[in-house]
């Protein structure tokens, strides 16, 4: 079964108003999900969605386009219009144009199915006259035979075994104008397009236009009442069908006892009477004895298909009206002939059952449900219907069975949402409080940044300006940061790369340096252990390196001086005899209780040398100074 009945979950706000009509709950709201959705194979048919929907989310399957494509065929089409069309065309003065009008699209014929109300008339009344017992629910409304099939399949053997009047009328119609006709079925039912599919040969209708439908075809082709003349419906015409869209009018048709006291049907219609009066016939027919004859409409005067605003006893006025006015002109002569050419039609008909009730849930988990949204305490059949269900307990059960979330019950819905304000209250006060210190954090952060930018500038600074080469690298042995007198140590091919990358950051040592060299950092890197003043031989120069650990192996730090650099040599002979005295000045110390005062000379003798090396040097400054 194709889909008949759609909720567009981009329109959908999550009202609640559809799960709250739909007589058999084939709506569902999952947790999580921000719509409603049909289960196609719940669905009655009747459009209470449709009717109550404040945002037209709903919709059903439209049949416009393919009535368009029948009519472009060039077959005959047979137009067969259900007598509630005076009620709902209430704007058209007279019939007549009306069925110009509807030609005007395309149609070959235009007919009524007042005539299939009075062939199905005649056969309820064989039935109900011809009493053995077993009492009978009328099956001329699509929406109960559905319902009864899905929802009370015991009461499927109950079902009038008798087509409805669309039915028959399509088979009249095949009679008259041939088995080639094509039929198009107009009429305030959504579910007769369902309907019809169950029927095939000469009970075939081939689409199905609601009212609504043929009021768009008129503005999509400009067909006005005005343009047209006066036309007849063509044969064969009804005679009191045309009662039909009034509750108990098939029984007028054809004057089926309805006395209170003397007659054993009792008509109902509308939504909550025809549950009511399905759930009746199935627990106490035994004791009311009647025959039942249900729409769930209000009539068909008020059916899905028709447009929204209709007011009841207004289009119920107009279909009476409109019954007399045919009346004064009936031709009964003909109307009997076409009865009897029709009285040898096949109107029967079989019921199917396909069980759409669910398994109730356990006990237990309807009582989870209760406990969960704080009704647990609450009467079996109490409840605000909020929600859409008549109790909380039922509810509860729906809920339990995935069919509706616990969100959909306004009173937990609600506690919830204060629970969530005082929550959101608290955590937003708690926040403020996070956002100041934040921000004092923030200050002292920038402050502590502000300080190490400064920092990071003088130890560039000084890196730039250190005589000695500086270079530092990370685990991959690739240049972190070097300053000028590393890359003029490196040589030409430092210098040009220095040029597309300042600093050589990111360049890799190994490729700069040689393994000997290179080698020490590995080892440094590897074992965080420094390697300080180690003399190595690199080019025509001799070099004094030390390698040092400043994040264990992660990053290295080396400082390289030239030793054959002027500054570096008179540093460095300073140096090494300052530490040549030390050594002296350690051995003197072990020996000198054996020699006295030989060591205090020895000492002077050194230290007068150091003093004479430096004041040489201070003079050599001088003169060099004053030749420049």
């Amino acid at each position: 079964m194709s889909q008949l009945f759609d909720i567009n979950k981009n329109a959908c706000i999550n009202c609640y108003a559809c799960v709250r009509v739909c007589p058999v709950k084939a709506i569902e709201v999952k947790a999580g999900q921000n719509y409603a959705r049909i289960i196609q194979e719940r669905c009655v048919g009747c459009g209470s969605c449709l009717n109550i929907c404040p945002v037209n989310a709903v919709s059903y399957r439209s049949s416009k386009k393919e009535v368009l494509e029948l009519l472009n065929t060039g077959a005959k089409v047979a137009a067969i219009c259900s007598p509630s069309i005076s009620g709902e065309f209430s704007d058209i003065t007279d019939y007549r144009r009306f069925v110009q009008m509807i030609k005007a699209l395309g149609f070959t014929y235009v007919c009524e199915v007042t005539f299939g109300v009075d062939l199905v008339a005649q056969e309820y009344k064989k039935l109900f006259e011809d009493f053995k017992g077993k009492y009978f629910i009328t099956s001329v409304c699509p929406v109960v035979v559905s319902m009864v099939e899905k929802y009370h399949p015991d009461l499927v053997q109950n079902l009038a075994p008798i087509i409805s009047p669309i039915i028959a009328t399509a088979q009249a119609v095949h009679k008259e104008y041939g088995a080639d006709t094509k039929v198009v079925l107009i009429g305030p039912c959504i579910q007769s397009k369902e309907e019809a599919k169950l029927y095939k040969g000469e009970s075939l209708i081939d689409e199905n236009l609601t009212f609504v439908e043929l009021r768009e075809l008129f503005d999509e082709f400009n067909i006005k009442e005005s343009n047209f003349e006066y036309a007849e419906f063509d044969e064969p015409i009804g005679y009191k069908g045309s009662l039909f869209p009034i509750g108990s009018g098939i029984l007028q048709a054809v004057d089926i006892n309805q006395s209170l006291l003397s007659g054993n049907i009792i008509s109902s219609n509308g939504p909550d009477n025809t549950l009511e009066a399905l759930e009746q016939f199935e627990s106490s027919i035994e004791l009311i004895n009647r025959h039942f004859n249900l729409f769930y409409c209000e009539g068909c005067l008020m059916g899905p298909g028709t447009s929204k605003g209709g007011k009841k006893f207004i289009r119920r006025t107009m279909v009476v009206n409109y019954a007399n006015k045919r009346l004064k002109t009936f031709d009964r002569d003909k109307w009997e002939k076409n009865i009897a050419k029709n009285t040898k039609n096949d109107y029967s008909r079989t019921f199917t059952i396909d069980d759409q009730r669910l398994p109730p849930p356990s006990e237990q988990k309807v009582e989870e449900v209760l406990k969960a949204i704080d009704k647990e305490l609450m009467g079996k059949d109490s409840g605000c219907e909020a929600c859409g269900y008549s109790s909380c307990r039922e509810f509860a059960a729906a809920v339990a069975s995935g069919l509706a979330h616990t969100d959909m019950c306004l009173n937990f819905s609600l506690k919830n949402r204060q629970e969530y304000i005082k929550t959101l209250r608290a955590t937003n006060e708690k926040l403020a409080k996070t956002q100041e210190a934040l921000r004092e954090s923030e200050k002292k952060a920038r402050v502590e940044q502000d300080a190490a930018h400064e920092a990071s500038e003088t130890i560039t600074t000084m890196l730039k300006k250190l005589p000695s080469a500086v270079v530092i690298i990370d685990k991959k042995m690739k240049i972190l940061q070097s300053n000028q007198s590393f890359i003029d140590l490196l040589g030409d091919d430092a210098l040009e790369i220095n040029d597309i990358i300042p600093g050589l950051i990111g360049a890799d040592l190994k490729s700069l340096i040689p393994y000997n060299i290179h080698n020490l950092f590995s080892y440094v890197l590897q074992n965080n252990t420094d390697i300080l003043n180690r003399d190595i031989h690199y080019k025509e120069n001799l070099l004094n390196l030390s390698v040092f650990t400043i994040k264990p192996n992660s990053i290295v730090g080396a400082v390289i001086r030239d030793m054959y650099a002027p500054e570096v040599q008179k540093e460095e002979v300073m140096k090494r005899i300052t530490d040549v005295i030390d050594k002296n000045l350690a051995m003197v110390q072990k020996i000198g209780f054996l020699l006295g005062e030989g060591a205090s000379e020895t000492e002077q003798m050194l230290h007068s040398i150091i003093e004479t090396y430096k004041e040489s040097n201070a003079r050599k400054g001088i003169s060099n100074k004053k030749e420049e």
